[in-house]
């Protein structure tokens, strides 16, 4: 199962919710699309039961601690993974969300920034923005798990 957040926004309660949910799950890969904000929250990501992979969004502060305490695991946005045979695009911001669409290159497109959960299938992508962890901005908080084998989704409320 993969877990996928994004705008956390410092928010430590919720960001302990989300952890809690992918031990439950057996979550073995989280995907964050940035605006962690500060780098004091990132050590609640690393851990030896999952893999961790992010992108730096517009509001992250100190990208290089950010990134140091990351262990060197959150991108620039946008970038690509390749996992477990999937093709994966990740951005914060979605600029380039329609070429990458059109390009048809990626299994699973992933993005952020917008704070709207979005989980649409377009030829062989399927694009997911998991709305907002913080629930600063539209008051619900939400991330997505995934099944990796057959793209299944659940969103749930942290």
């Amino acid at each position: 199962m993969w877990m996928i957040l994004s705008d956390s926004h410092d928010n430590l309660k919720n960001i302990e919710k989300a952890i809690e949910i992918a031990s439950d799950n057996h979550v073995d890969h989280i995907f964050h699309l940035g605006d962690f904000v500060s780098p004091f929250t990132i050590h609640h990501f690393l851990g030896d039961d999952h893999e961790f992979i992010g992108v730096f969004g517009n509001n992250d502060g100190d990208k290089l601690l950010l990134q140091k305490r990351a262990q060197g695991k959150i991108l620039n946005s946008p970038n690509w993974a390749n996992i477990d045979g999937k093709k994966i695009y990740l951005m914060h911001e979605p600029r380039s969300l329609y070429p990458a669409i059109k390009s048809q290159l990626y299994d699973l497109i992933l993005f952020g920034h917008t704070h709207r959960l979005v989980i649409k299938k377009f030829g062989k992508s399927l694009i997911v923005n998991p709305g907002e962890s913080c629930g600063c901005l539209s008051g619900k908080a939400t991330c997505v798990l995934l099944d990796p084998q057959n793209f299944k989704t659940r969103v749930v409320e942290l």
